[in-house]
């Protein structure tokens, strides 16, 4: 298989797991991305084996409008049993890098609220240290400069992503030449700079489920 079939059999497999567990009431939450597409493609075809689902965009919302799938405002939904969504890069024990797309917080509040996270990737994603994918952090416009230096102080070589707004108004600083070897806690030490909405490390909240795309197949990871 080559990287769009594996994109498009783990979009499948993530549907094929929840499939059984989904009620006529149940709520899907439902990421961003390329990855997450396949998903919603596949998900379309059982649409009326459950309510609706939540999503993590504007983008992904009208995807999901546009094959009939009914979409609620989070604020709206008690819980959701499931959030699907894809991942920039993935560890061994499921943390996670997120926010390609520039949708972190949005999908990093929806995961929050979701019993169970599926991550579903391509085999490219899955690494032994975080950090060659560039970490999103999405930020206060006035605090672009102050947030910068502070990265820096971190270890970090934060680059402003030119031309992106969030669906929130804000910006994205993505940070070079990290070597992620405690996501928990530099998730934390980024959070907790002022003028940061959040950060793409999905640690605190990892997956709880990885459907890894392969040559040979969908594999099932959980977290080691």
């Amino acid at each position: 298989m080559n990287q769009d079939q594996m994109k498009q059999a783990v979009g499948q497999a993530a549907v094929d797991l929840i499939r059984p567990q989904l009620a006529s009431d149940s709520i899907v939450g439902v990421g961003t991305g390329s990855t997450a597409n396949c998903f919603i493609d596949a998900l379309a075809k059982i649409k009326l084996e459950f309510d609706g689902a939540v999503a993590s965009s504007q983008a992904t919302a009208e995807r999901l409008k546009s094959h009939g799938i009914p979409v609620y405002d989070l604020n709206a939904v008690n819980n959701l049993d499931f959030y699907i969504d894809g991942a920039d890069e993935s560890d061994g024990h499921l943390n996670l890098i997120k926010g390609g797309g520039a949708a972190l917080t949005r999908e990093k509040i929806v995961a929050a609220v979701a019993t169970t996270f599926i991550c579903i990737a391509d085999q490219s994603k899955l690494v032994d240290v975080l950090g060659a994918f560039p970490l999103p952090v999405e930020v206060i416009p006035m605090a672009r400069s102050h947030v910068a230096r502070q990265l820096v102080k971190l270890g970090g070589d934060p680059v402003y992503r030119e031309g992106c707004v969030t669906d929130n108004g804000n910006i994205i600083l993505d940070v070079h030449n990290l070597s992620i070897v405690d996501p928990v806690q530099l998730e934390r030490d980024i959070n907790a700079i002022v003028g940061v909405v959040t950060n793409g490390l999905f640690a605190a909240r990892p997956a709880d489920v990885l459907l890894l795309g392969t040559p040979d197949g969908v594999q099932t990871r959980k977290a080691q």
